[in-house]
């Protein structure tokens, strides 16, 4: 097996670990009241997160996994897309890497929200206003976040996904896909970043991410195109 052939098979494997791993997570963090998941929670959730704390750190973990495939993907990929065009994929790399670090932020925001909820148990109700004040601002911090994360992702797509067009490494009516689906989801993002959003608009993601699980499966089974990884 050839390097371009190993690296369609990693990058295959991160893009599913990067889109299941969150998705798993929301049934560890139910306990957690984070917005963009669409979940309230309990109001008195700080206890909540203390009783379920190994859940907690689980979830912590699948967005652990999905940050260091968020970076590690273009980081394999570079050395295919730098042929094609060196300026767009330093252009994927960082924007995909300001993507995992708002990722890693968020994961560092949802274990203070575990501590904070020991000290919260720990201290007792005299003390419980300050402690909610501090829980809401991590609950903002992670909700602010996965807004910047992922219009740094959506950035990225329309980058990625040009040059696997112009290159093509992979069918062209995959790469179009990925063009069409990324802008339909881009497009919803002044909408959500103002908090006028609905449930509804969800579905406006699929396109996109049944995309990316397509292309996903593609890089495994059938790999880049030959003659365009050696053009």
């Amino acid at each position: 097996m050839d390097s371009n052939r190993k690296a369609a098979i990693i990058v295959g494997v991160l893009f599913i670990i990067a889109t299941v791993a969150p998705i798993v997570s929301v049934v560890p963090l139910s306990v957690v009241p984070l917005g963009f998941l669409g979940s309230e929670g309990d109001p008195d959730y700080l206890t909540v997160i203390s009783d379920n704390e190994n859940q907690v750190i689980v979830g912590a973990l699948l967005w652990l996994a999905m940050t260091a495939s968020v970076v590690a993907i273009p980081i394999v990929m570079f050395p295919i897309l730098r042929k094609h065009s060196e300026g767009l994929a330093l252009g994927y790399v960082g924007a995909r890497i300001f993507e995992g670090f708002f990722d890693a932020a968020n994961v560092m925001s949802l274990l203070l929200l575990l501590s904070l909820s020991r000290e919260f148990v720990t201290a007792g109700a005299p003390v419980a206003s300050h402690f909610q004040t501090s829980g809401a601002l991590l609950l903002a911090a992670i909700d602010w976040g996965s807004l910047l994360l992922d219009l740094a992702w959506l950035l990225s797509v329309p980058v990625f996904n040009y040059v696997l067009y112009q290159s093509k490494l992979v069918p062209r009516w995959l790469s179009v896909w990925g063009l069409v689906g990324g802008a339909l989801w881009l497009a919803t993002w002044p909408v959500r970043m103002f908090g006028l959003s609905s449930p509804m608009i969800e579905i406006l993601a699929l396109p996109i991410a049944a995309q990316e699980m397509v292309f996903a499966a593609w890089l495994i089974v059938k790999g880049f195109n030959p003659s365009a990884i050696a053009s």
